[in-house]
């Protein structure tokens, strides 16, 4: 069984293998108290392979020491699934109402592969126990659930209740603006902590795209409303299952029609006066005001006939075209401000002459350069955690053996020169972080090769047999403890490895979680 964490960054390649020593299914106490809090769950939404923090809404009674947390629902002993074992609440941080924050020792797939199951659904209820460390009696519980929308995803909340929203608009300014200022719709949803989007509407049309809620506001600003009366309202969209679709009550609010404000439009040419045939000219349209929302029409006048070059949308006060299509001879160049709407008047710049000269050809050189790059050897592997089952005693009692693989490895390389290469790996003794160890020499691997491409050689080192549960002490290196090869080839590309994991323990071993680190080379 692998347990799932957070990725890292692999130097060299290092793999991590946790071997749990005397594990087992572990159910809830029995004995049940009167509920004495809740639970918070955080994150309030997440995957069955993703951990998962309790908060408690207040401490254990004075006379508990310890604390037991169990799950139950489809697929667990009905009785309960212990997930946090007998541990001391000193060993856990306090919130600030005074609870304590518990984290799950592992994740909601992990539980499940405990317990023989493979499918999450529907609700699954998390009791904390107060208790003493060798008395099972609850002194006191608190409570909470998870409901699984699907076989790898949670929700706190329980999906078939949905809460009622309601949704307010404020209309600024308010009652009444000229054609063309801004006005900002501002929604507020209750409560707060509803997600989803705002959809604003001016009678049944759409005023832009629907904004997303941010601490149960959403706000739109435009200055496209016409001249006339409007009827606004605001309409909230959940993002999820938990709540219900609100609407605002309209808002009314008049447009006014105001006077066309005038403006200036001036062009520039460059380069100024003349140009050769198939150059690039550029014109550049300024219009004043630079609020001025409307687009610039240039057009070029030859021989008393006037074509348009191009219609290009005004921004910040400037419009501009570029053109490499004119005709050898005499031109006339005219920018004419066209008005999006009745807040501003057209104008235009008046003639810009200008002289396009015959095309007499042009010629360059160019440098061309390559390089061959010196490439890189890289190992990694996306989990560097492995976990082997727990180690069971042979039919002959002589020793406890398990056996399992490493996550699979993979190789790329893009060096020039194909020089090939080699993966090794060495393990260090097993270790239960106090004073207990088993030997290295224990582990044995048979390696293989998962897959690679068509233009790689690759081969599978030879299979390492462990040592037969050698005692901690013994300073031989058999098994892993000395560097075997994993699998060695040639030919660029990507190539995949893995191993088949083989581990023996003496009897004498003292129970508890054993880790040693294997570290994979590439050279």
């Amino acid at each position: 069984m692998f347990s799932k964490r957070p990725l890292r960054n692999l130097s060299a390649g290092v793999v991590t293998l946790v071997a749990a020593v005397g594990a087992g299914l572990v159910v809830a106490p029995s004995a049940q108290a009167a509920e004495i809090g809740t639970i918070a769950i955080n994150p309030k939404t997440g995957a069955d392979d993703s951990g998962i923090d309790f908060s408690t809404s207040g401490a254990c009674p004075d006379n508990a020491t310890n604390v037991i947390v169990s799950v139950k629902g489809s697929g667990f002993p009905a009785e309960g699934q212990n997930v946090v074992g007998n541990a001391p609440i000193e060993t856990f941080n306090t919130t600030a109402d005074g609870g304590m924050n518990i984290p799950l020792t592992s994740t909601m797939r992990d539980y499940a592969n405990i317990a023989g199951f493979s499918t999450l659904q529907g609700r699954y209820d998390f009791t904390v126990t107060c208790r003493t460390a060798f008395n099972g009696t609850s002194l006191g519980d608190f409570t909470g659930a998870i409901w699984f929308t699907s076989n790898t995803a949670y929700q706190a909340n329980d999906p078939a209740v949905k809460v009622d929203t309601t949704t307010a608009l404020a209309v600024s300014p308010s009652g009444s603006t000229d054609q063309g200022d801004a006005v900002t719709l501002t929604a507020t949803v209750a409560p707060a902590g509803a997600t989803g989007t705002v959809q604003f509407r001016d009678g049944a049309t759409a005023l832009g795209s629907p904004v997303a809620v941010t601490s149960g506001t959403a706000s739109l600003t435009t200055s496209n409303l016409t001249v006339g009366n409007h009827s606004l309202t605001a309409e909230f969209t959940p993002g999820g299952s938990g709540y219900n679709a609100s609407a605002s009550a309209a808002v009314a609010h008049q447009v006014k029609a105001v006077a066309a404000k005038p403006t200036t439009t001036a062009l520039v040419v460059s380069p100024a006066d003349t140009a050769a045939q198939y150059s690039p000219v550029s014109l550049t349209a300024t219009v004043a005001p630079a609020g001025a929302n409307g687009s610039v029409k240039f057009t070029d006048t030859v021989g008393g006939t006037t074509t348009t070059l191009g219609t290009v949308k005004v921004t910040d006060g400037q419009a501009a075209l570029t053109t490499s299509a004119l005709a050898p001879g005499d031109h006339s160049f005219t920018a004419s401000f066209v008005p999006g709407d009745g807040t501003y008047a057209a104008s235009d710049s008046g003639n810009i002459p200008f002289k396009v000269g015959a095309f007499a050809g042009v010629s360059t050189s160019q440098d061309i350069t390559t390089t061959v790059e010196a490439g890189a050897l890289v190992i990694s592997v996306q989990d560097p955690h492995v976990v082997l089952p727990s180690p069971q005693l042979e039919a002959n009692g002589e020793m406890l053996t398990t056996t399992g693989a490493i996550n699979q490895v993979t190789l790329t390389d893009t060096r020039a020169g194909n020089p090939g290469w080699t993966v090794s790996g060495q393990v260090t003794d097993f270790s239960d972080g106090a004073t207990h160890t088993i030997n290295g020499q224990n582990l044995g691997w048979t390696p293989k090769v998962v897959d690679n491409v068509s233009a790689q050689q690759v081969t599978a080192g030879a299979k390492v047999g462990p040592a037969a549960a050698l005692a901690p002490g013994d300073t031989g290196t058999a098994g892993l403890k000395s560097s075997r090869t994993l699998a060695g080839g040639t030919g660029l590309g990507t190539a995949h490895l893995g191993a088949d994991l083989a581990l023996t323990v003496p009897t004498s071993t003292v129970a508890g979680t054993y880790t040693a680190t294997l570290t994979l080379t590439a050279i």
